[in-house]
């Protein structure tokens, strides 16, 4: 814990002294622009011409600095690609990379006269600071200045951000089409986990709650890399193989320990037929926590062809307590977009099998669903 205090605190004074460096630089600037802009005859005049250089000269410093900071795309062994799925565009990068090399050659063939176009660039602009010998040093220096700080946060930003952004925007990409894999196959909880997760990579939703660090009271042993999602995901790939019991999966909810109750949602959520509509309701009402109600309501998306009337309401009434109680499921939360996804189901009109034996022009009743015979939209369903 001390260890990990220290290192928030030393993370948090880092980032103060970035801060105050990059405000120093600016104000520096701007500092001598306004003490130049005093001695002028028209003070306002001048201060508004060199706001407008400085400003132009930063635009195209931050571009250079971007030109020059554009990561490059990682390949595998064999120059591979990262992703099987698909190849990224790497125009952006062949483009920086051609530009830079163009201007590294033009600026040091002209490197003899860069004197005299620093003369000639601020006799130029020296009217806009109210013209005089005095502005034309003061013009170049002005643009040399806030072009190097351009340069300077082009380059840091594209070096610290874009990285980051278009890595997270791979690995989206390659949750989605995971996801479709998974549909494909017939496991629409396994594509509704990985689409989440695609979004929350992209912050299309937020997360209601921190992953725990392990999962207490797992009987499945996760290596030490494993995070709580991949023991979920390994525990509902094997549902289907296992030889428990719906009632063994019952128990192993009411053994009491957080571990074990998400351990018996992952397995409902493998294979429908081991679920337990009590277990996955007291889940989403009275979870341990948003991590637990989250699995819940997976499991709960995979029963929704499954239940009968009766069920259907207990279900209804169950998510939509919990969405509109205050200290319930938050909006905007992976959560709340499930919940609100099973709501959209089980608020559509079902229909009673047709061995019933209504005659031809009768209406249908709705508010339930047949248990053995699933109608044929809860199975053709667009993800």
């Amino acid at each position: 814990m001390a260890g990990t205090t220290r290192r928030t605190g030393g993370a948090a004074a880092m980032r103060t002294a970035q801060r105050t460096a990059a405000g120093a630089l600016l104000g520096t600037g701007v500092l001598g622009l306004v003490l130049f802009s005093l001695g002028r005859e028209r003070p306002w005049q001048a201060l508004g011409g060199g706001l407008v250089v400085a400003c132009a000269a930063t635009v195209v410093g931050g571009a250079l600095g971007f030109l020059f900071g554009v990561p490059r795309v990682r390949t595998g062994a064999g120059g591979a690609e990262p992703h099987g799925s698909y190849a990224p565009n790497t125009n952006l990068e062949q483009v920086s990379d051609w530009l830079t090399k163009v201007l590294l050659g033009v600026g040091l063939t002209q490197l003899g006269s860069l004197g005299e176009r620093l003369h000639q660039l601020g006799t130029a602009l020296a009217p806009a600071l109210g013209g005089g010998a005095d502005a034309v040093p003061f013009s170049a220096a002005l643009v040399l200045y806030f072009l190097l700080l351009g340069f300077l946060a082009g380059w840091l930003l594209t070096r610290l951000a874009l990285p980051r952004v278009l890595s997270g925007a791979d690995q989206a990409i390659d949750l989605f089409l995971a996801g479709q894999d998974r549909d494909r196959k017939g496991d629409r909880v396994g594509a509704d986990d990985l689409r989440m997760r695609a979004m929350q990579q992209l912050g299309l939703v937020g997360t209601s709650t921190e992953r725990p660090g392990d999962l207490p009271g797992s009987v499945l042993p996760a290596g030490p890399a494993a995070g709580p999602e991949n023991v979920v995901a390994e525990v509902r790939s094997t549902a289907r193989r296992s030889a428990l019991t719906a009632d063994r999966v019952r128990e192993l909810f009411a053994d009491g320990s957080e571990g074990r109750r998400i351990q018996a949602l992952a397995l409902m959520q493998g294979d429908p037929a081991l679920a337990d509509l009590a277990s996955v309701l007291e889940a989403i009402e009275r979870p341990r926590s948003g991590f637990e109600q989250y699995h819940a309501l997976l499991a709960a998306r995979g029963l929704l062809s499954r239940l009968p009337a009766e069920e259907v309401r207990l279900l209804r009434d169950a998510v939509a307590g919990r969405l509109m109680a205050p200290d319930g499921i938050p909006y905007g939360s992976d959560r709340s977009w499930l919940a609100e996804k099973i709501l959209s189901r089980l608020d559509a009109p079902v229909f009673l099998p047709q061995q019933a034996g209504p005659s031809a022009g009768e209406a249908q009743p709705t508010g339930s669903r047949p248990a053995a015979a699933q109608p044929s939209g809860a199975e053709s369903e667009a993800p």
